[in-house]
């Protein structure tokens, strides 16, 4: 009998703190894995930058480091899936390939002003009905003007056709391809504030206001198009069979396939996505994107973006230095009962949702003479579960949303303590999945599923198994009055950068 062999996937991985890698297997066993971090730049208080060549030099090395891991060759990949930070921002020259500006990464707000701008001159109902997106920094339009005005001669130079700009995943692909693909994809180009949500194509009204040339920008394709071979980076021609923004590829791994499901992913942010099917929805303080193209049907969600959650921990342990790794918060936390009335509010390049307040900074309140640093790390923790019930209690506002549980994922998800404060302050169960890697797997899934490894969205969904089911345990006395306090802590830091100079 002739021995089957078997079929590997490639998973690329572009975070924001690090590049990742992982080939599975078609049982979907991880059979080989690779990671490295990427440079935080910080040019000004609250902007945020990567080196666009590091990024593909990263991702790059942790791909081949995925691969001797597996102990196989680039011939024997069948398909490759990629998932990326999103609305992280790039400009190149179209000839030579080399960055006119560093990356302006998702959370940085120096384009502030180009949005307020917009606003200003009365497009801000434009956008929101084009795109669903709030007019924010958040998002890659702004970034994108922001390099052109910076730039000497950009915009000239854009407008002939010389300079290209996109998100991550453009980036990548254009360059793992060597140059011959300029694509994203659906869900990517719905978080950039430039596509319209309705025709699924760039908004030619509205890249007018913005002075972006159309030319600039890369072909919209479905989540499960053929984005491009990697032949010219591996000499064999795995094609790119999936690509996902990382928040939707969460939503897909954790089998979110049905219309009210939710998930929560706590990564360098926080992020509430739930799908809300074949159509667009609104809902005061959240924004709908599409969650992917698949098996050529399109499904919507509305989605909550908290800027700090890994990051609050990457602060404690870098700028702090309260502890050594992320991962020791639990311990730390878990040697108090309580924060005794401290709240870390982690504004650090201000609120998203549901607040929208770029000129919110973070703030530690509640601070006494008793005071430790084990209250501060509890209370970062803590910051993590009220800014999720901050985006699910904005969620619940549409009263067709019925939340019976909350999937989480994430590396923060390991932390058990989190989860049952998190199932506490919300009210319902947390259910953390078997496999916490929802977004390289989801993306991977995605891929298999468009070379036809999986029969379809119910097979995946069947392979999807819970670890542990997190159930209340606190009053909801007690709850609310906890909630309360953060609701007020979170008050105090609204505007302040406005209302105190930074220097």
């Amino acid at each position: 009998m002739r021995r089957r062999m078997a079929q590997y996937i490639l998973g690329i991985d572009e975070g924001t703190t690090s590049a990742r890698a992982f080939v599975i297997d078609d049982g979907a066993v991880v059979r080989g894995f690779g990671q490295a971090e990427l440079t935080q730049l910080y040019p000004r208080p609250g902007c945020i930058e990567h080196d666009p060549m590091q990024i593909l030099s990263v991702q790059l090395e942790v791909i081949r480091a995925a691969l001797r891991d597996a102990r196989i060759t680039p011939a024997q990949l069948s398909v490759a899936g990629l998932t990326n930070q999103r609305e992280t921002a790039l400009v190149w020259e179209k000839d030579s390939g080399r960055p006119v500006h560093n990356a302006v990464v998702w959370a940085s707000r120096q384009s502030v002003d180009v949005v307020q701008a917009w606003v200003d001159a009365g497009i801000g109902g434009l956008i929101e009905d084009r795109t669903g997106l709030i007019p924010d920094a958040l998002y890659a339009a702004s970034k994108i003007r922001w390099m052109l005005d910076r730039i000497p001669g950009a915009q000239q130079r854009a407008e002939r056709g010389e300079l290209l700009a996109g998100t991550v995943d453009s980036w990548l692909i254009w360059n793992l391809t060597g140059r011959r693909s300029f694509v994203t994809d659906y869900s990517n180009a719905s978080r950039t504030m430039m596509m319209n949500l309705h025709t699924l194509d760039w908004d030619d009204e509205l890249l007018g206001h913005y002075g972006i040339p159309r030319r600039m920008l890369a072909e919209i394709r479905p989540s499960d198009a053929h984005f491009g071979d990697l032949e010219a980076t591996f000499g064999t021609p795995v094609p790119i069979r999936a690509t996902l923004g990382d928040q939707q590829a969460g939503l897909f791994g954790q089998a979110g396939y049905r219309e009210g499901q939710a998930k929560m992913t706590f990564g360098t942010a926080g992020v509430l996505n739930v799908n809300s099917g074949a159509a667009p929805r609104r809902i005061s303080g959240l924004t709908p994107s599409v969650a992917w193209g698949i098996g050529g049907r399109v499904a919507y969600e509305v989605e909550g973006v908290a800027f700090a959650m890994g990051k609050t921990m990457q602060w404690l342990r870098d700028e702090l230095q309260l502890i050594h790794a992320a991962p020791d918060s639990e311990w730390y936390a878990g040697q108090v009962a309580s924060t005794e009335g401290v709240y870390l509010v982690p504004a650090f390049t201000g609120l998203a949702a549901p607040t929208w307040d770029p000129h919110a900074r973070a703030a530690i309140v509640g601070i006494s003479n008793t005071t430790t640093r084990l209250h501060i790390i509890r209370a970062a923790v803590e910051s993590m579960v009220y800014q999720t019930r901050d985006v699910l209690d904005a969620a619940r506002a549409d009263s067709s949303f019925v939340f019976d549980e909350l999937r989480v994922d994430g590396g923060a998800v390991r932390n058990d303590l989190l989860c049952q404060l998190q199932a506490d302050i919300l009210g319902i169960p947390v259910v953390r999945p078997r496999n916490t890697e929802a977004t390289i797997f989801g993306v991977m899934l995605a891929a298999a599923l468009s070379t036809g490894m999986h029969s379809g969205l119910d097979d995946l969904a069947a392979a999807w198994a819970p670890d542990r089911t997190f159930e209340p345990q606190m009053s909801r006395d007690r709850a609310e009055q906890m909630y309360a306090g953060w609701l007020y802590a979170r008050k105090l830091t609204g505007n302040w950068s406005t209302m105190v100079p930074a220097g």
